[in-house]
């Protein structure tokens, strides 16, 4: 699934709200421990990691291509 946003990055915390897996950014720090999320194949630092184009996300078993708002916006 494509995910679009606008700037060069988006923090997990935001991504999780913006996908709508969760509601809130307090339900972040629990949602990380008891889930798998990479970005790039490789585990998250925490709910400020970022996100950025181009990026792969993985969270169990669901895969996310983040891609800019910002160039199609311009096409």
């Amino acid at each position: 699934m494509e995910i679009e946003i606008y700037g060069d990055y988006i923090k997990v915390s935001q991504f999780l709200k913006k996908v709508g897996i969760i509601d809130t950014g307090g339900k972040t720090k629990f949602f990380i421990k008891t889930h798998k999320i990479l970005i790039n194949n490789k585990e998250i630092e925490g709910r400020n990691s970022k996100i950025k184009v181009g990026d792969i996300v993985w969270i169990d078993d669901n895969v996310y291509k983040i891609v800019s708002l910002k160039n199609k916006v311009n096409e």
